[in-house]
């Protein structure tokens, strides 16, 4: 699946999207360059899920758990600061991606022999004139 989001007016839409086709699938691992918007994509998907606490870069604190509409938890991984491994494991990070709640994961390259095999690889990309491209496996 792809979704191409012409301006920021679309990200709604294109959160809509992604959200329809996540089926029972958990784990999500958002790739991109600096800059490609998947802090922003991730806020939207957030948003679209019903989460209502502030959507923010978990870029200090590692990770950052919502709420969605329903009461479920949400994780938002920014894995850009991690040193090492080790780090990884020293925050449990395996526990919260085979908790069964959606994991969304920036920077997953940081940990990717700890991501489970079925994890989503998302490609995030800017194309022409400021646009961007989201592709998703079916």
């Amino acid at each position: 699946m792809e979704i191409v989001i012409n301006s920021l007016s679309e990200i709604g839409e294109a959160a809509r999207l992604f959200a329809d086709a996540i089926g029972k699938r958990r784990v999500f691992a958002f790739n991109g360059k600096m800059g490609a918007g998947k802090t922003t994509f991730i806020k939207a998907l957030c948003q679209h899920l019903g989460v209502q606490d502030a959507i923010n870069s978990p870029t200090f604190a590692i990770v950052n758990e919502y709420a969605d509409g329903e009461g479920d938890p949400i994780f938002h991984f920014d894995f850009y600061r991690l040193k090492n491994l080790g780090e990884a494991y020293d925050m449990g990070c395996e526990e919260y991606f085979y908790s069964g709640n959606l994991c969304l994961i920036e920077w997953p390259e940081m940990v990717e022999p700890l991501l489970p095999q079925d994890a989503v690889n998302v490609q995030i990309e800017e194309i022409e004139d400021g646009k961007r491209r989201i592709s998703l496996p079916a």
